[in-house]
């Protein structure tokens, strides 16, 4: 079987769990490494040119020239691979994951994809071997594609790497709670026993859980034009200004409606009596969105859960789990949150 870009493959998924499981809880053990936080790439090298696939199947080829390259002269054979593209930021010994400049990378100007390549450039983190010189490997258990995949890839050099990989559950726990401190996502535990089964949930994956109160900001109308779509959070910062931190959407379509009353008394309106609306910014991958959203009275409290942060902003979707009628929304302050000690991410990478 040749695996090439003219057919896309989808990339095997993890279902998330609670804990990082123990390597006994399934048959043939388990394999754990970091959860890294950048963009899931399947790498397709043919011995002269590279092309990048997305989790989607979205080409990212010319989104990151100087991966291409680095990979087209650095890989010793043609093959494919499962990883995925971070950025590394920061000063020399305090280095980590940077999100927000790795999504600047997403840009329709050639120009400023240039530039960012030489500015801010990306690196690959190889995970699986899909194949190697034509021989499709997806049939034989991850143990020996891991194995497969250090021979070829041991000569590797900046910015391609191999992730690091243990047996020792009692070590991933380590890194679960250290490796944050470099910007990771947590950590994926892999049955050694496995084939790579495509756009299938073998895997396992814990990521960080954590709760904060936070102030609801206001809410976003369901695409639909009915009931409430999402919900915009808040908290104040050492200044006392209250700032946008993220949101959470997942609701059914009986609480979406329902919300939209609960929340009435809070609608902010002017003079007049209309509806105060806001905006919130737009990036590369909101462009088309409708950002506005109905400003509320700034007095309602809610507990959230998330995993990390990215910056000033929670990384990901939170999860609304309950109002907090016993909070003052004044007391929401970034000082709650919960801040990972500072990792090196050089100690990460191999």
């Amino acid at each position: 079987m040749r695996l090439d870009p003219t057919t896309p493959i989808s990339p095997m998924l993890a279902k998330a769990v609670g804990s990082i499981p123990e390597p006994d809880s399934v048959e043939g053990g388990l394999s754990y490494e970091p959860k890294w936080d950048g963009f899931r790439a399947i790498i397709y090298f043919d011995g002269d040119s590279v092309e990048i696939g997305s989790r989607g199947s979205r080409p990212l080829t010319r989104y990151f020239p100087e991966v291409v390259a680095a990979l087209a002269s650095g890989l010793p054979s043609p093959c494919v691979l499962d990883g995925e593209i971070v950025m590394r930021s920061g000063e020399k010994g305090r280095e980590h994951l940077d999100w927000e400049e790795l999504s600047q990378r997403i840009h329709p100007a050639e120009s400023r994809v240039a530039k960012l390549a030489v500015e801010t450039p990306a690196s690959f983190v190889a995970f699986d071997l899909l194949s190697v010189r034509d021989e499709a490997l997806l049939d034989r258990p991850f143990e020996q594609r891991r194995a497969t995949l250090e021979a070829e890839l041991a000569k590797a050099e900046a910015p391609l790497h191999i992730t690091r990989t243990t047996r020792d559950v009692d070590l991933a726990r380590r890194w679960l709670v250290e490796f944050e401190g470099a910007g990771l996502d947590g950590v994926v535990a892999k049955p050694l026993a496995a084939p790579y089964s495509p756009g299938k949930r073998v895997m396992f994956k814990t990521k960080h859980a954590r709760t904060a109160d936070v102030v609801l900001l206001g809410y976003r109308v369901h695409k639909s034009g009915q009931g409430l779509g999402s919900m915009l959070f808040g908290l104040y910062d050492s200044d006392g200004e209250l700032r946008n931190v993220g949101g959470a959407s997942a609701f059914s379509d009986a609480r979406r409606m329902a919300l939209v009353d609960e929340l009435a008394p809070l609608v902010m309106t002017d003079e007049s009596g209309t509806v105060v609306t806001g905006a919130t910014d737009r990036s590369r991958f909101s462009a088309n969105k409708d950002t506005s959203f109905v400003r509320l009275e700034p007095t309602q409290v809610a507990e959230v859960r998330y995993d990390q942060m990215e910056g000033s902003r929670f990384r990901h979707t939170v999860q609304f789990d309950r109002w907090r009628p016993d909070r003052d929304a004044r007391s929401c302050t970034f000082e709650q949150l919960e801040r990972p000690i500072a990792y090196d991410l050089e100690d990460v990478l191999l």
